[in-house]
C-alpha cells in the first residue's frame, strides 16, 4: 500500500511535470493529433532547398535523422507557418555552426535577411561560444543565452520554438534560455545596432519557414515536429 506521503509526493512529482516546473517541455498535456511531424522516416517531401524546388543532396535522411554532410545551402519547410510551437532535436559535430530559422521569406539572396535564427553551435570550440549573444541557443547576435545549458558536441541536444504573435521563447534540453518580443523597443534597438540594419525586412514577416542553416559544418536533426498555434 502507498502511504500519504507517498502519494502527495507522486501527485506533486505529476503536477510538476504537467505545468512544466520541473524545467521540461509540457508535451504530455498536448493533444497528439495537433503536433505534425516535419520529419519521417525515410521521407524529405516536406523540405527543400531554400529558393529551390529539390532538397539538396547535401542533405541526407537516414533512420530518422536528417544530417547535413555535403556543401547544400539552407533548408526549409514546403508550408508556411505563422504562430507555432517547434521542437526538434539536433547534434552538432566539433566546432560546428548551425541554426534554426522561423518566418522566412524567399524574397532575398539569403536566408537570414529575412529570418530570426535560433543558433545552433558547438560552444567549446567555435570562437562564436565566446560570446552569450552567438552561443547556443540565443536569438543570433540579439538576445544572449545562459551557460551551461547545452550539451557538448555529439550529444543531442532538444530544443524547443514558440512564436505567438510577437511573443518568441526559446527553449534549450528544459529549460527556457530566451524570452523577447518582436518590433518591441528593445527588439527594434537591438536590430539598429547590429549587421541585420542593413537588411530591412529583417524580422518583419510575420509569417514565413522554418529553416535549418547550412553553415559548412556537419550537423543532424531528428524528431522535428511543430502544431500551430490558434
Amino acid at each position: 500500500m502507498v502511504g500519504f506521503h507517498s502519494r502527495r509526493r507522486i501527485m506533486l512529482l505529476l503536477a510538476g511535470v504537467a505545468t512544466g516546473l520541473l524545467g521540461n517541455p509540457v508535451i504530455a498535456a498536448v493533444p497528439a493529433d495537433d503536433w505534425q511531424n516535419l520529419l519521417d522516416a525515410t521521407d524529405l517531401s516536406q523540405w527543400r532547398g531554400y529558393q529551390q524546388t529539390e532538397t539538396p543532396r547535401g542533405w541526407q535522411l537516414r533512420d530518422g535523422v536528417l544530417t547535413r554532410v555535403a556543401a547544400a545551402g539552407d533548408l526549409i519547410t514546403q508550408a508556411e507557418f505563422t504562430d507555432f510551437e517547434l521542437e526538434l532535436e539536433w547534434r552538432v559535430a566539433a566546432g560546428g555552426n548551425s541554426g534554426v530559422f522561423f518566418h522566412a521569406t524567399e524574397a532575398h539572396p539569403y536566408i537570414f535577411m529575412s529570418a530570426p535564427e535560433m543558433q545552433i553551435l558547438d560552444d567549446v570550440e567555435h570562437i562564436d561560444g565566446r560570446n552569450p549573444l552567438t552561443s547556443a541557443g540565443s536569438n543570433y547576435a540579439l538576445h544572449a543565452a545562459p551557460r551551461g545549458i547545452v550539451r557538448v558536441a555529439g550529444q543531442w541536444n532538444q530544443a524547443r520554438l514558440r512564436v505567438e504573435g510577437r511573443h518568441v521563447q526559446h527553449w534549450l534540453n528544459g529549460v527556457k534560455i530566451v524570452d523577447y518580443q518582436l518590433a518591441s523597443d528593445d527588439w527594434l534597438s537591438l536590430v539598429a545596432a547590429s549587421k541585420f540594419s542593413a537588411w530591412p525586412a529583417y524580422g518583419k514577416a510575420g509569417s514565413g519557414h522554418i529553416g535549418l542553416q547550412d553553415h559548412g559544418d556537419e550537423v543532424a536533426f531528428r524528431a522535428i515536429r511543430i502544431r500551430r498555434l490558434p
